[in-house]
């Protein structure tokens, strides 16, 4: 039965658990198209977030890039959602386009603050660089030392999206790996692709969504994602990907992967993320 005629007691105490480490998802969950193909008819725009996080495994909230918000905004967030799911998050755009880098660590550490108010449902912190914004090595290393670890004895997972393309090189991909931290791969003509894995886990931006396919990717190319989510977590990785560094990623028993169907053809991205969770 489609989301559209789906009854709210039908879908109330569902969950949508990781596949092998894999999860799947889309950007927010606000977006007056999707009340025509993905939400119930005639359910109230403040329970979106409920229905989103029960047929989905993860969001990618792209608000806090504007804003960070209240502690009591995120844990109305993370009460709204089922146990399990996770919640990945920009971070200020206002951090990263500071002129000073390196001396960012009171702003970092105030929105890390607030937003493990959402507790287990934290999944990875997202820190984009914005294209054309000139960033320094000696400065944008010192920030990543400054992003911290753990908060409260909770590990942390950080992600940077660096859409300069002469910024990323080797240099950036063994700095990531000397932190652990992810580097985004993105499957896109305007930002930099690279399916570099700096991390014991790996973060995917997919924007291909096309309208006129209703799972906004056709199905072939959906099994090719399927596949290379697999390996990725398998502690593999796929080998018809563009890289940055030549030879293989660092070894790993297993990885988690998060994967987000993200713009493009927006309408079609919460049935792109069901449609390759199916086939995972």
């Amino acid at each position: 039965m489609s989301p559209r005629t789906t009854e709210p007691e039908e879908w109330v105490d569902r969950s949508v658990p990781p596949v092998a480490g894999i999860r799947v998802g889309i950007g927010g969950w606000t977006f007056a198209p999707w009340r025509n193909n993905f939400y119930p008819k005639g359910l109230v725009q403040r329970r979106e977030l409920e229905y989103a996080s029960r047929h989905l495994s993860a969001i990618e909230i792209n608000g806090t890039y504007y804003g960070a918000q209240k502690p009591a905004t995120y844990g109305k967030w993370r009460d709204e959602t089922p146990p399990g799911f996770v919640f990945s998050a920009k971070a200020p755009t206002r951090i990263m386009q500071s002129r000073a880098l390196e001396k960012t660590g009171p702003q970092i550490e105030d929105f890390v603050g607030g937003i493990v108010e959402l507790g287990d449902r934290l999944g990875p912190l997202v820190w984009q660089f914005d294209k054309g914004q000139r960033l320094e090595r000696a400065g944008f290393a010192a920030f990543v030392e400054l992003l911290p670890k753990t908060w409260d004895g909770r590990p942390l997972r950080h992600v940077v999206d660096v859409r300069d393309p002469a910024f990323v090189d080797a240099w950036l991909i063994g700095l990531a790996r000397q932190h652990g931290i992810a580097t985004v791969f993105t499957d896109s003509e305007e930002h930099p692709s690279f399916a570099d894995v700096t991390a014991d886990f790996v973060y995917a931006r997919l924007m291909r969504a096309r309208a006129a396919t209703p799972t906004g990717y056709p199905q072939a190319e959906l099994a090719q994602w399927a596949a290379r989510a697999h390996l990725w977590a398998s502690g593999s990785e796929p080998d018809d990907l563009p890289k940055t560094v030549a030879g293989p990623a660092p070894d790993a028993a297993q990885r988690d992967v998060f994967i987000y169907f993200i713009s493009a053809a927006k309408e079609r991205n919460p049935a792109a993320a069901m449609a390759l969770t199916r086939m995972l």
